[in-house]
This record gives C-alpha cells, structure tokens and sequence, in this order.
C-alpha cells in the first residue's frame, strides 16, 4: 500500500473534503481525486461518501483511518526512538572482556560512559581474548577487549594499554630479597597459577618449556583473586597481571616483581567490526578507552 495515498487519504479524512486536503497538503484537487481514487481500486472499496456537502467516510474508511493512524504513530515513535539512540539517550553496548580487564582496567572507561550516557545500557561478557574475538565475529558483541595481536579477517584492533605479569608473593617471602628476578629464580619456589585457559597461563607454560626447568606447581586457580589471597598467606609465588595487584601492593598485603624481558610485555586492545557498522555508542566508548586508557593516541579515526 503506497504510503503516499495513505498522506492523501488522512487529510481527505480529517479535512473533510477535497478541496480542502488539497489545500492542506500544497496540490491540486485532481491530484487528490486520482489518489484516493487509486487506493479504493486497490482496496476494492469505497473509502469516503461524497453524496453530500461534506466528504464522509463510509465504514471501510473509518477501518482504514483507525489502522493509518495506529501504522503513522508507530512509524513516529520509531523515528522518535532513532533520534534517541543517535543521541545516546537509549540503546545497549555489548562489551567482551576477561575478568581481570573488567575487574582492573576498564572500571574508569565504564564509569565515565555511565556517566555520559545514563540511559544506555552496558552489557558486559566475560570471556577469555580468543572467545570474545569470536563474539566480535559473531555479532553477539560489538566490541571485545583482549589480548594483542589479533588477526581475524573482517575485525580491527587498537592498541590500549601494556598488559605486564608479575610474580607477587607475601611480604616476608624469600624471593623478596632479591630486587630483580629473572624466570630462574621464579620457578625455584612452590608455584600458584591461573587455569590454562588464560592468557597468563599460555604465555607461562611456553617459558617454562623454552627453559627446560620443572617447575613445582603448588596450585592452579581460576582466579586472580584466590591466587592474590593465598600468595598473601604465604602458599606461593603466584603470577598474574599488574594491574590486579597495584592496590594490595601500595597497602602492604603483597609484594611482586617482573620477571619477564620488555619484550614479553602484552598489550591490551579493543577489536572492532568495520567502522561503518560501530554504533554510536560503540564509538563513544572507542574515544573513551582511547582517552582514559592510551592518553596520547590519535583518536582522529573516532
């Protein structure tokens, strides 16, 4: 049904004649007589009764007005709703993160997007860097922070924040005498370490291969917070990332030191789809991160 005679056939029926609708919308009265007289051939009905003085609507009108006018106010409210998530004022921003990035390196990023933007919804994922990657592929998140480098065709990452693993023990640990340590005199002591799915873990056991050491396992985890609390205790040497630990070290509750080259430094990133499919929001937080987290980026692209 041609949204045009339905214009044509509401302002016949709200102005009461033709003549007058004419006026309204700015065209000649034969103009509307060939309109509305197209859309009652493609409805096979007599839309309005013109017998009288006044232009009326027959029953099959009075259906159709209601509808028309039912179908218009939705069309508004989606135009409406458009507008608002153009402007930020509603919508949904789904995130795929691991727990220690969510937990330690983008509490500042979400609070200042909260901040901004109230009414749009953050959804976050925790999944480790290869599944959020996916989730990315999949469209089941519009953007991931994880682990760098990642190649997958169709996705773009930007560079965020260096992610380093420190060995972090109890204050009177042995091992906190010495200023520096290197993986030798790491793997010497009882070890707490996260789960082989995380990237900590991977990056350690391919060390550990490389040295040909057999290191003693005390523990393995599945979360910073458990291997933090028993290093604290004296179970270990655990090894996780540092931005887990700042604060507990500034407190005293624990002591850590690198162990890895620069080289082994990881960095953080955001994986994107094409810039063309990043919603407003997306690129709102793409600023954000960008902002809080790697001050000196160009964020021209955002």
């Amino acid at each position: 049904m041609d949204s045009d005679r339905l214009v044509v056939f509401r302002a016949v029926a709200r102005e009461g004649g033709f003549t007058r609708a004419a006026r309204r919308l700015f065209r000649t009265q034969p103009a509307i007589s060939q309109s509305i007289r197209a859309l009652e051939g493609e409805l096979g009905q007599r839309l309005f009764d013109r017998s009288g003085r006044r232009t009326t609507l027959t029953p099959a009108g009075l259906i159709l007005l209601e509808h028309s006018d039912e179908a218009f106010a939705a069309l508004e409210r989606a135009r409406e709703r458009m507008a608002a998530l153009s402007g930020l004022q509603i919508g949904e921003l789904r995130i795929a993160a691991g727990d220690t990035t969510t937990c330690y390196v983008l509490p500042p990023v979400l609070r200042a997007f909260r901040e901004a933007h109230p009414g749009v919804e953050l959804r976050i994922r925790n999944r480790p860097s290869p599944a959020a990657v996916e989730d990315v592929a999949a469209r089941d998140a519009d953007l991931a922070v994880v682990t760098l480098p990642v190649r997958r065709a169709g996705l773009s990452a930007l560079s965020l924040v260096a992610q380093e693993d420190v060995a972090i023990f109890a204050p009177d640990h042995p091992i906190g005498r010495r200023k520096r340590i290197g993986l030798e005199q790491l793997l010497v002591h009882p070890l707490l370490l996260l789960d082989r799915h995380s990237q900590t873990r991977r990056l350690l056991d391919g060390l550990i291969a490389s040295s040909g050491i057999a290191p003693e396992i005390a523990m393995e985890l599945g979360s910073v917070e458990v291997v933090k609390q028993l290093a604290s205790l004296g179970f270990g040497v655990g090894v996780v990332p540092a931005a887990a630990v700042l604060r507990e070290c500034r407190a005293g509750l624990l002591s850590s030191r690198r162990f890895l080259p620069r080289a082994r430094i990881r960095e953080l990133g955001i994986v994107h789809g094409s810039a063309d499919s990043l919603s407003p929001a997306a690129v709102v937080f793409i600023r954000l991160a960008l902002e809080i987290l790697a001050p000196g980026r160009d964020r021209a692209a955002f």
